[in-house]
């Protein structure tokens, strides 16, 4: 199950996502996103792990939990939206008028 972990404190690291969720169960990654211009992280992760029963326990310990000054909000990670791109081209309401 993918999780999503959000309101993350910018020094926390990969190892700590991992570390916080391993006492749950078998982690298989966990990812700290970045932003790609800085490098300085952006409030955000993922954790991978690979049981869901795990997953869901891992979530409901680790929801609110304090970790680096910063309260985690936990919960199933969504699919995401591809939203690029969906308005180029257009002229937002105007007409062609030549």
């Amino acid at each position: 199950m993918n999780i999503y972990v959000g309101n993350l404190s910018y020094e926390v690291t990969e190892d700590d996502l991992k570390q916080a969720f391993e006492a749950h169960g078998e982690v298989a990654s966990a990812n700290v996103i970045s932003d790609k211009f800085t490098g300085r992280s952006r409030g955000f992760g993922f954790v991978e792990m690979a049981k869901d029963d795990e997953a869901r326990a891992a979530i409901e310990a680790i929801n609110g939990m304090d970790l680096k000054g910063r309260a985690l909000n936990v919960n199933e990670a969504r699919p995401r939206e591809n939203n690029r791109g969906r308005d180029r081209g257009r002229m937002s309401g105007s007409r062609n008028s030549w």
